[in-house]
């Protein structure tokens, strides 16, 4: 990218797509230096298309973290997987997310099936994941294998550590094309605040009741009367209204306090849990419910 004409800026739109849990939403925060995505060891954590911002002028980089891609088996698989495919088909990057630590496998391939990456005029970039928990050989050996797929260029990081971002960061930046800076130096993402909170309460769930409920687990903002937020969380059965309470609701005071201390100062959240049998079934609640 030339920096030599003054007043020239440089634009464009990245999205990170892989299959479940290979780390594209954590490697989104680790890149923006902030929390723009919710993240936790739960596959098909992320649900909507998130758009993370990073400005470095005269460049700016819009993320697209994409949900995982999958073979859905459910109403709301199908509607995630159409926003992902969505997500990466005008895009001026797309970067495929593998995880160093498990062989490629048919979900990757199916991955690269399904998500137009060789489209006229887009870039193609693998990133390796998780290199701090992966052998130097098994690293090696994943990039040897990836070379078949002819990307321009492939990047060994780790989300956790930090180790490789700078220079993938520094390769997005530069691959920029010009155009006008979309959002504010200062703006990180562009999830609405009702949607944000909604999704910090999902991910506090997320860590904290059984394996079998998060694909269960739906929530979003139906009041916002500040500093009053109210939040729905649905589930689709009567014995999972429980789980999520806890003893003596213990587990929404837990998701409470801990949504509270990432919102503003003086905030006051209200958690109600509703059943909506078998929601993630039906297409018409999915998509009521914001999917």
């Amino acid at each position: 990218m030339s920096m030599d004409n003054v007043g020239v800026t440089h634009s464009g739109f990245v999205a990170f797509v892989g299959r479940p849990n290979v780390g594209k939403s954590s490697l989104v925060n680790t890149i923006l230096g902030r929390k723009v995505s919710i993240v936790s060891d739960k596959p098909q954590t992320t649900r909507h298309r998130i758009h993370g911002v990073l400005t470095v002028p005269p460049a700016q980089v819009i993320f697209v973290d994409t949900p995982g891609l999958h073979k859905p088996v459910s109403a709301l698989g199908h509607r995630v997987n159409a926003t992902a495919l969505a997500s990466s088909d005008d895009v001026d990057i797309s970067c495929l997310v593998i995880d160093a630590t498990q062989n490629f496998g048919s979900g990757d391939q199916w991955v690269v099936d399904n998500v137009n990456l060789a489209r006229e005029g887009m870039r193609f970039f693998v990133i390796v994941n998780k290199v701090d928990i992966a052998s130097r050989e098994k690293v090696l050996s994943q990039l040897v294998k990836l070379s078949a797929l002819k990307a321009e260029e492939y990047f060994p990081v780790s989300a956790k550590s930090g180790e490789g971002v700078d220079a993938l960061k520094s390769a997005l930046l530069a691959a920029m094309p010009e155009g006008p800076m979309y959002y504010p130096p200062n703006e990180v993402r562009d999830t609405p605040e009702a949607e944000w909170v909604a999704e910090l309460v999902r991910e506090e769930l997320l860590a904290l009741v059984f394996d079998e409920l998060p694909y269960s687990i739906a929530t979003r903002v139906t009041e916002w009367e500040w500093p009053r937020v109210r939040c729905e969380i649905v589930v689709e059965r009567d014995s999972q209204k429980g789980m999520v309470i806890g003893k003596k609701g213990a587990i929404l005071k837990q998701v409470g306090e801990r949504v509270r201390m990432q919102m503003a100062p003086g905030a006051f959240i209200e958690l109600h849990v509703v059943v909506d049998k078998n929601w993630q079934q039906r297409a018409d609640r999915v998509e009521r419910l914001g999917y």
